[in-house]
């Protein structure tokens, strides 16, 4: 997804603003604005993942210690 999030801001980044309207200006910021919170959804995203490996790494080894 983050390199479908940087693309896209790229190519935002490519458009002539001045030659926009008021309202397309508006939109652009909303989609830039729209594309910098689903770029921070995607690292939180990531750090669950690695809490949640931990934590089942740590359950499976307290399970096979308890075995033990």
């Amino acid at each position: 997804m983050a390199d479908t999030i940087a693309e896209t801001v790229d190519l935002l980044y490519t458009i002539d603003q001045e030659k926009l309207s008021v309202d397309q200006q508006i939109a652009l910021s909303t989609a830039l604005a729209t594309l910098a919170q689903a770029e921070r959804l995607d690292q939180i995203n990531e750090r669950l993942r690695s809490i949640q490996q931990l934590l089942t790494n740590a359950t499976h080894r307290s399970t096979v210690d308890g075995i033990r």
